[in-house]
C-alpha cells in the first residue's frame, strides 16, 4: 500500500482552497443587491406629510429622459385622509407624479416605487410638490404599502 505523497496533499489542499474561493466569488453578486432596511422605510412613513387611502382612477406611463426611465402620472380619488399638511380632503382628486428608473444588476440602493394599476385601493404616503401642486411618493418603495 502506497502512502500519499506530499505533492498529492498539496494538490488536494489547493483544490479545496480554489473551491472555497470560487464559492465565495459566487456569493459576491448577492451582496451587491442591498435594499434599505425596513426601519428606514418606517421612518419615511412616519414623517411623510400626507397619509391617505386612495383609489386609483387613471395611470399614465411615458418614457423618461433616460432610456431606462418611466414617468408615471396617477390620478386618484382620496377615500380617507389620515394626515395632511396640504389640506386635501376626502373625495378630492389628486395627481401623483414620479419617475421610476430601472437599475442594473447589482445596483445598491432603495427599491423602486411601484407603478399602481387602475382601480387599485391602497394607502399612500405622499408629499406635495409646491411648484405643480402634484403629489409625489414620500416613502420610496413603501409609499403605497403599510408595514
Amino acid at each position: 500500500m502506497r502512502l500519499p505523497t506530499r505533492r498529492w496533499q498539496v494538490k488536494k489542499n489547493g483544490v479545496k482552497v480554489f473551491g472555497c474561493i470560487l464559492f465565495g466569488l459566487s456569493l459576491f453578486p448577492l451582496t451587491g443587491m442591498a435594499e434599505l432596511p425596513p426601519s428606514a422605510y418606517e421612518q419615511k412613513q412616519k414623517t411623510s406629510p400626507e397619509k391617505m387611502d386612495i383609489q386609483v382612477m387613471r395611470v399614465e406611463v411615458e418614457p423618461g429622459e433616460k432610456p431606462d426611465d418611466q414617468i408615471v402620472r396617477i390620478t386618484a380619488m382620496v377615500d380617507k385622509v389620515e394626515r395632511t399638511v396640504s389640506g386635501v380632503k376626502d373625495g378630492d382628486f389628486i395627481t401623483i407624479s414620479y419617475t421610476v428608473s430601472a437599475h442594473p444588476t447589482g445596483w445598491v440602493g432603495p427599491g423602486p416605487v411601484p407603478i399602481l394599476s387602475e382601480k387599485d385601493k391602497t394607502v399612500a404616503y405622499l408629499q406635495r410638490v409646491p411648484d405643480t401642486g402634484d403629489y409625489q411618493p414620500a416613502a420610496g418603495a413603501m409609499s403605497f404599502h403599510n408595514f
